[in-house]
């Protein structure tokens, strides 16, 4: 079966994927920061049945993220599935994911349920309907804490309303090398959303527009101004393409990061995103003739974590550059 990042959808070139998150709990227990152990139980195993009593039960697995192993748990983090300390919390954490790979639910994070949903490209009405189809089972079979005043109630007000967060996830190379994301960053803050980098220090060029008004907006209103934002920005980072790779000194850098790629024998996961950036510009530019799948198919699997657990080696951190090193040398030719 192939994964949801190995397809091509809308303007691939920049938006990488998109992501929906709903955050429901239920109407007649405690949020889950004042939950003891039982009732994190009590809640996974209703929402579990839930789930089971419903017409995608087999499209689901529930998996308790303590009797896997710490990498294991933590490549789920890498992959964006869960979130960051969700796997670390020290509580109970139970997760149901499906077999795509393309919808996640966290139970017990900050709020009871957190759907989240991925679709290639730049496609959120896919992302939501994948989320929305599961949030009708759950609303239909348990007790969702909703007010007619506030809509859905989260253990954040930030959220409340929608409690839906729509985010598409792009790679902006020649913005950020002409030193435009702070002031674009600025002026989308302005318009409801956040924009900023998915990794440390900016790395591999990959940001995250969302939207943060969630009260008093439909989904879908909220889900039309993120596109539209998209496509302002997507329109901006392909004219800064154009004016950029003009330059002969850009293109062999993008050349030259190539070059790195294939034959280096350690690589770092910050020197690995640095590299398939370029090397994605490349592609957009049609200076190299590499899908997007098998450049999307290398960020979401050559993480630390996922390299550890995909070799069942307790792999120290020298072994994974070396390891991921080797796997993008062969997938590159």
């Amino acid at each position: 079966m192939n994964k949801w990042y190995e397809s091509k959808s809308n303007n691939s070139d920049t938006v990488m994927y998109s992501t929906v998150c709903l955050m429901r709990n239920l109407a007649d227990t405690v949020f889950p920061e004042r939950m003891n152990d039982e009732q994190h139980r009590s809640v996974a195993k209703r929402v579990l049945a839930c789930v089971k009593n419903s017409p995608l039960a087999k499209e689901y697995d529930m998996l308790n993220l303590a009797e896997f192993s710490k990498a294991k748990a933590l490549s789920y983090a890498e992959k964006r599935l869960v979130s960051e300390n969700f796997p670390l919390s020290g509580k109970p954490a139970y997760l149901l994911l499906s077999q795509n790979e393309d919808v996640s639910v966290m139970l017990n994070s900050e709020d009871h349920i957190r759907i989240k949903s991925f679709a290639p490209g730049q496609d959120l009405m896919q992302a939501y309907n994948k989320a929305n189809d599961l949030d009708d089972i759950f609303i239909g079979g348990l007790k969702i804490a909703f007010s007619d005043k506030y809509g859905f109630l989260t253990s954040s007000p930030a959220d409340l309303g929608t409690a839906m967060r729509a985010s598409v996830v792009l790679h902006l190379p020649a913005l950020r090398e002409n030193n435009l994301i702070n002031k674009l960053s600025q002026t989308v803050s302005k318009l409801g959303l956040s924009l900023h980098a998915m990794y440390e220090d900016g790395a591999g060029d990959i940001y995250v527009l969302t939207n943060r008004v969630t009260l008093g907006i439909t989904e879908k209103s909220a889900i039309y101004n993120t596109n539209a934002v998209c496509e302002q920005i997507v329109n901006q980072e392909r004219k800064a393409r154009e004016t950029l790779c003009e330059s002969v000194d850009f293109q062999d850098k993008i050349y030259r990061a190539l070059g790195v790629l294939k034959l280096a024998r350690r690589l770092s996961t910050k020197e690995f995103l640095s590299g398939i950036s370029l090397v994605r510009l490349g592609v957009a530019m049609g200076y190299f003739d590499y899908s997007y799948s098998l450049l999307g198919n290398m960020i979401y699997n050559l993480f630390d974590a996922t390299l550890v657990d995909s070799s069942k080696s307790d792999l120290s951190k020298e072994m994974c550059e070396s390891l991921r090193a080797q796997i993008v040398r062969e997938k590159l030719g």
